[in-house]
């Protein structure tokens, strides 16, 4: 090198090992303590900082990867971690987990994606390769916008005794014709009250039976009403024979009604 020369350190401390320069452009690392553990740590990154003499001085850090390895009374070297020979400088064992994690996840949200497309893919209803329209629209109604038009059974739907028989309704006159049954005639011995009570059930169980349901709206007059009915005002007698002057106890609203029938203050003074 033509007497360059070179000076390593430790870029920081380092609470296992530590750098010695040989002052030949050489070094050594030392340990600080005296055994390892190869199943807790099996490799170890260290960095070390390479200095030169010129001016301005030019300096590099390179990581040195230190593998533990497990070795006889002598020294020599028995057997290493695995894991130590095929890790990179700069990732350990945690970062290529987590990128084999990684990787696998990918490729399961393809193959999931994948097949969801191949499921949702519809076939046209015409593969006619006669047909020449432009656009082939298939359309599905059955099941009302659902994405499944397939969950019904066919055979049901094409089974008369499956379909719900027409109901008859209470609120309308049926349009059908009933034949009217012939009601038997009670026997000598029967009770007349039995006799009653049984056709009495048969009619209120028949639903072409009368009288049939509907709304009815009842008003009675006079009712809620201070002055109840009015009935009284067209009754037969003459006026003079009728005394009409309860109508002014019955308040202002009545007034009117008061002065028509029985007089005002004017008939009196007259």
């Amino acid at each position: 090198l033509g007497g360059q020369k070179f000076f390593f350190s430790l870029a920081a401390v380092n609470p296992n090992f530590t750098v010695q320069d040989n002052e030949d452009n050489t070094a050594r690392i030392l340990t600080r303590k005296n055994g390892f553990n190869r199943h807790e740590i099996s490799t170890y990154l260290l960095p070390v900082v390479i200095s030169d003499n010129d001016y301005p001085i030019q300096s590099s850090t390179g990581t040195l990867t230190i593998r533990v390895c497990a070795c006889d009374s002598q020294g020599n070297m028995q057997s290493c971690s695995a894991e130590a020979l095929l890790l990179p400088a700069g990732l350990s064992t945690g970062a290529l987990i987590a990128i084999l994690l990684c990787i696998i996840i990918l490729l399961v949200i393809v193959v999931l994606f994948a097949a969801l497309k191949r499921q949702r893919k519809k076939e046209p209803l015409i593969l006619s390769k006669e047909d020449i329209r432009d656009n082939i629209v298939s359309y599905n109604d059955e099941g009302g916008g659902e994405e499944d038009t397939q969950a019904f059974d066919i055979g049901t739907l094409r089974n008369p005794a499956a379909i719900e028989e027409k109901k008859l309704r209470r609120d309308i006159i049926p349009e059908t014709l009933f034949i009217p049954r012939r009601t038997p005639t009670a026997p000598d011995n029967t009770d007349v009250r039995d006799f009653i009570n049984e056709r009495l059930k048969e009619h209120d169980l028949d639903p072409t039976a009368p009288p049939y349901d509907s709304l009815a709206t009842y008003a009675y007059e006079g009712n809620d009403s201070v002055a109840e009915s009015l009935s009284s005002l067209e009754s037969g007698t003459t006026e003079g024979d009728q005394n009409y002057d309860y109508l002014r106890e019955w308040g202002p609203r009545f007034n009117k009604l008061a002065e028509m029938y029985g007089g005002g203050e004017s008939d009196k003074d007259a």
